[in-house]
């Protein structure tokens, strides 16, 4: 198994959303990238931030930003946030039924190309349409909420992918979402995931930065056992 390097991308969706730009710069000199959860009541049922929102910010950080939309129509809007400076636009399969279409039109636009597979969808549809992708996002909770318990036997789904990356040596990261800590990371960093979104993790932290460079720690070291 050849797992590149592991990126830890803090969630502001666990931040305070009343001083954002400030809880970004928290973690700016630590972090890889910068999730944003871009929910919509529709498709999850919870609303968060949009576009506006993802164009200040922006202008405030450096950060590449990881946006995961969950969302209906991604179609749509997808697109504007490649627009908007985004380095990484996710979208979930559930939601979209011409995945590689949006995919092209997002690289096309700038983007990396995301596709997001939520707790109850199996991912052994999906794993063909792969090289069209620069990420496999595996929900190990719910989509819809932070804070929920980490499920760890959403973890196949993550071995099933990393096996299919590395048998086709695809130029993929797979991130999971949902539930990272110290007492988790090291689980999915073995079942070959290499990108982690963590959010109470961070921004519930004293020290949000050394948490994120503790996690990235835990990673890398459960990563050379696997």
């Amino acid at each position: 198994m050849t797992v590149p390097p592991p990126i830890v991308a803090p969630s502001i969706l666990a931040a305070d959303f009343s001083r954002l730009a400030e809880e970004v710069r928290a973690v700016e000199d630590a972090a890889d990238w910068l999730h944003v959860d871009v929910m919509d009541n529709h498709f999850v049922p919870n609303l968060t931030i949009g576009l506006p929102v993802v164009q200040s910010l922006r202008a405030a950080t450096k950060l590449p930003f990881d946006v995961h939309l969950m969302i209906t129509d991604p179609r749509r809007w997808a697109p504007g946030y490649a627009d908007a400076g985004a380095y990484n636009v996710t979208f979930h399969a559930e939601a979209c039924d011409d995945p590689v279409a949006l995919a092209r039109d997002l690289r096309a636009a700038g983007a990396k190309a995301g596709l997001a597979i939520d707790r109850d969808t199996p991912i052994e549809p999906y794993l063909d349409l792969l090289p069209s992708f620069d990420t496999l996002l595996v929900m190990t909770i719910k989509a819809g909420f932070g804070g929920q318990r980490f499920l760890p036997q959403l973890l196949d789904k993550v071995r099933a992918a990393r096996r299919h990356v590395d048998a086709g040596h695809l130029e993929l990261r797979i991130e999971v979402d949902g539930g990272i800590a110290a007492d988790t990371i090291e689980q999915a960093a073995e079942a070959g995931a290499d990108a982690f979104v963590a959010g109470t993790a961070v921004y519930g932290a004293d020290d949000p930065a050394e948490a994120v460079r503790r996690l990235r720690g835990l990673a890398e070291r459960a990563a050379t056992r696997a």
